[in-house]
């Protein structure tokens, strides 16, 4: 039996709190990483039926937190790579 993914269990647990299907589709589509999916799963899991537009909101929080961290990310190994070029340039001018 194939293990469902963070999006369908998302997916699962919208339609039985009672959001619409089309709603709950296009939620679940778009967080689909551990990272997002889990804290979807759990938002919606702590809380009853909430408003449409709470839920989108969280998704919106969510993605941007997610966007945020990955920036970081990208941001500490350029400077990684700035730093150790410059470690480099650094021995080969003393040599």
């Amino acid at each position: 039996m194939e293990e469902l993914t963070i999006s369908d269990k998302i997916y699962d647990l919208m339609l039985r709190k009672g959001y619409p299907a089309a709603f709950a589709r296009i939620i679940s589509a778009e967080m689909n990483t551990e990272f997002t999916g889990n804290r979807m799963y759990g938002y919606i899991a702590r809380n009853d039926l909430l408003r449409l537009e709470d839920v989108a909101d969280e998704m919106l929080a969510i993605k941007s937190d997610r966007d945020r961290i990955r920036s970081k990310h990208m941001s500490e190994q350029a400077q990684s790579a700035i730093n150790m070029m410059y470690m480099t340039q650094g021995e080969e001018e003393n040599e």
